[in-house]
């Protein structure tokens, strides 16, 4: 089975999509209504909370990469797309994580720190195929040898926190994600 193939079996289910995308917010608005703030973080909540973070960040996160490879790379118009394969599961994700956050903290979330690693790994690997693809930096690079090294620093230290994040065993402590220096 291709990817396309399963963008076209999608199409075909519409109203299970539809019911699969709105469930989750719905499920952490009323959660974080029940429980009230501060209390997510409790035995019960957090494991509601972790499920729903990864039923809607991992097909979010490859409607993202979808959608961002149709606009990108292959420059489809996005005007013709199915909007609840492409653009329902990055919607349900974002509205998804708002409610819980208005909740609970995400630190109190199991595996919430492997989800956000995974996400890091694939934004800063889509960002570098695009960078790589849109400037044709494999033909020469403009800027000085300190920004390049600067740049290839940068991504390293991107990726190998996402990598550590999303890899590490629970015993491990849990590594503060990397400052850019000047931004708080």
């Amino acid at each position: 089975m291709t990817i396309y193939n399963l963008i076209n079996l999608a199409n075909g289910h519409l109203a299970a999509l539809v019911l699969f995308f709105v469930v989750p917010p719905v499920i952490a608005w009323i959660c974080g209504a029940v429980h009230g703030r501060g209390n997510g973080g409790n035995a019960p909540w957090k494991y509601v909370y972790s499920v729903l973070v990864y039923l809607v960040c991992i097909p979010g996160l490859l409607a993202c990469v979808l959608t961002g490879y149709q606009l990108f790379f292959q420059r489809a118009d996005l005007l013709n797309v199915n909007i609840a394969v492409y653009f329902l599961p990055i919607l349900s994700m974002i509205v998804t994580l708002i409610f819980i956050h208005k909740t609970v903290n995400f630190e109190n979330v199991p595996g919430f720190d492997r989800i956000s690693g995974l996400m890091v790994m694939i934004g800063c690997s889509f960002v570098f195929a695009l960078a790589i693809d849109k400037t044709r930096l494999w033909v020469m690079f403009h800027g000085s040898i300190a920004m390049l090294f600067a740049l290839a620093a940068g991504a390293f230290a991107l990726l190998k926190w996402g990598t550590y994040m999303l890899f590490r065993r629970g015993e491990e402590p849990k590594l503060p994600a990397p400052k850019i220096p000047g931004v708080e």
